[in-house]
């Protein structure tokens, strides 16, 4: 300890015989000390800068990999390597200050000897001020821990939980060296406190964080680990429990051959032909595995033995994903292995397939990517495969299996449509359904449809997306609330989402970019008005295929488009739709016929491959 001791004696001495008094001598100690290591602060500075540059590169590997702590090691460990980043400088300040510390006793030992006492430092001078010594070093530890909740780059990020632990340490340790250190001593560490305030505040002039940092990319990554950690917030013991019951019930099942993966109760409409072919047509017992505790398959299954679901919640069916052994896997899912699902990490063979859940193009609503790791697609048309085929040359990607399966979903309520009643009205009904996404009808252009429609002899109805409702309560609350006046025959708000045959007794849908609208159009044949508002584009690179999207080429065909800018004459072009409501009719049905593939006959096409699927996988284990 001499080597530390040493030096800090002689500086201590010599400020001593500068100042004269023992207590300024230690202050200016304590002052030249700072100065002196004001460049491993500039070091530490530069480190926390770099740390929060490449936080959302991190946070994008937690989600990437998420639940996969070894491969989250392995990639950030690149990621520092790359970035020049040392994970270990966050602890330089913590171990100098504790040599420093170390060597501050020594030395205050050495040039004081024992005038310094613990409960007395200069009689003639200070008296008993030793007894409040540990307040005043808590209290400089305090102000340290405030200050640098604001002004360090890295606790500055921190949340207030991890800020007031970190503060709570150091105050503690403050506390205790007060009680049981020389007074001597106890006004270096004081003094340190507040002259590291001093010297943030010189850092982040030096070195400015805000200059330096992308804090809105920040924010917006930290909000999306968030949300991923949040995945199984709100889950009751009880379903806990279910949970981890389930999740061993489904490992004890060796040999399965097929399994679907749901990620809510809503789900099951789009597997509903399919299983339904394999319950009649075959003997396979079907997996389910859903996110909701409360999926409509656990009631058919109370009457359906062979259907085995399995109730596993966001957060544990990544490891469920990762340790799947089954022959075939079918989901709705997109993105597979781009994320937090991976295929499977013990079984490599098995078959994946996507299954749409709209029934329009793949490469603009779809991530980029969003079905490379899938080894089958079940299309909606042929008009996908043209589209799929384009990315695997563009891209250099290997080809999938694409099987024209078409859509079941639309056969589904085109069945319930037949079967509805139709009510005879005196005034036409428009519904108008928009989407969610920014910029929606709701948010952009209602007052100028609601103008340019209401009391001009229809019956106008506003069915919001449920997840406009869900994620925007108060502000679908003030526009009833402005439009409460009107309310009526003319006017009228459906918030109730648990049935659509309100949708297809409509005579006309008004939306914006809403899947909805393809569903009412090719079911019951009657044209669409779409609003022209801003696009939701989840691939940018989607023009790199030349291929126009659906979403775009058949707006013009199965209804016309309207400038949101531009309403008025809104009411005479939906007259004249009603009155071409039969020329529509053709045209609708023959762009259904082009685009959808099989109609009628979905769940058959679907079910059909799956079992030659199993086969094919039983023939290879038993060669």
């Amino acid at each position: 300890m001499d080597i530390i001791v040493a030096p800090l004696a002689a500086l201590l001495q010599l400020c001593y015989g500068f100042i004269n008094n023992y207590a300024l001598a230690i202050i200016a100690f304590t002052l030249l000390t700072k100065i002196i290591l004001f460049p491993v602060g500039l070091w530490v500075q530069k480190n926390a800068i770099s740390m929060l540059r490449i936080t959302p590169k991190l946070n994008s590997l937690k989600i990437k990999y998420y639940g996969d702590k070894d491969t989250i090691a392995e990639e950030t460990q690149r990621l520092y390597k790359k970035e020049h980043y040392h994970p270990l400088a966050s602890t330089v300040p913590m171990i100098i200050q504790l040599v420093m510390l170390i060597g501050v006793i020594g030395a205050v030992k050495s040039v004081m000897g024992e005038v310094d006492t613990p409960l007395n430092l200069i009689p003639s001078q200070a008296g008993g001020l030793s007894v409040l010594m540990p307040f005043a070093a808590g209290l400089a530890a305090l102000a340290l821990g405030l200050s640098q909740n604001k002004l360090n780059p890295l606790q500055r990020e921190q949340g207030s939980s991890e800020q007031w632990m970190t503060n709570g340490i150091s105050i503690f340790i403050s506390l205790f060296l007060g009680f049981f250190v020389s007074l001597g001593v106890g006004i270096y560490w004081i003094f340190s406190n507040l002259f590291s305030i001093l010297q943030q505040l010189v850092l982040n002039l030096v070195l400015d964080p805000k200059k330096r940092v992308d804090y809105a990319e920040l924010e917006r990554s930290k909000k999306e680990l968030e949300a991923m950690g949040g995945l199984s917030k709100g889950v009751s013991p009880e379903d806990k429990k279910r949970e981890k019951a389930d999740y061993k019930r489904f490992f004890s099942v060796a040999n399965k051959h097929l399994v679907f993966y749901s990620e809510k109760s809503g789900f099951y409409k789009y597997f509903k032909d399919v299983i339904e072919f394999l319950l009649k047509r075959s003997n396979v017992i079907i997996h389910y595995v859903t996110n909701d505790p409360k999926d409509m398959i656990f009631k058919l299954a109370e009457s359906e033995p062979r259907i085995k679901p399995y109730y596993i919640g966001p957060t544990r069916l990544i490891t469920l994903m990762m340790k799947m052994d089954a022959d075939v896997v079918v989901m709705t899912c997109p993105d597979l292995d781009n994320f937090h699902y991976k295929r499977s990490y013990v079984r490599k063979d098995i078959e994946y397939i996507y299954m749409f859940h709209y029934p329009l193009s793949t490469h603009m609503v779809l991530n980029t990517g969003a079905l490379d790791h899938y080894d089958t697609v079940f299309c909606v048309g042929e008009f996908q495969f043209d589209e799929i085929r384009a990315a695997e040359k563009l891209y250099s990607l290997p080809e999938k299996k694409l099987i024209a399966a078409g859509y079941g979903q639309l056969e589904q309520l085109y069945e319930s449509y037949l079967a509805l009643e139709k009510p005879q009205r005196e005034k036409p009904k428009v519904l108008i359904a928009p989407s969610w996404q920014p910029d929606n009808i709701l948010d952009s252009c209602l007052d100028k449809i609601i103008s340019e429609l209401y009391g001009k002899g229809f019956q106008l109805v506003i069915r919001p997306h449920p997840e406009y409702v869900k994620r925007f309560g108060p502000r679908m609350d003030a526009i009833v609330a402005r439009y409460s006046d009107k309310v009526g025959d003319d006017l009228s708000f459906e918030l109730d989402f648990s049935g659509n045959s309100s949708i297809f007794d409509s005579d006309v849908l008004i939306t914006d970019w809403s899947g909805t609208a393809y569903e009412f159009s090719f079911v019951t044949l009657k044209p669409a008005v779409f609003v022209d508002t801003k696009p939701k584009i989840n691939n940018p690179r989607y023009t790199e295929l030349g291929i126009e999207p659906l979403e775009f080429s058949l707006r013009d065909r199965v209804g016309i488009r309207v400038d949101p800018a531009a309403m008025d004459g809104l009411s005479e072009r939906i007259a004249l739709l009603l009155q071409r409501a039969d020329q529509y009719s053709d045209k609708i049905l023959e762009i259904r016929e082009k685009y959808v593939s099989n109609f009628g006959r979905s769940g058959e096409v679907g079910g059909r491959y799956i079992l030659s699927a199993i086969r094919e996988k039983q023939n290879k284990k038993e060669k």
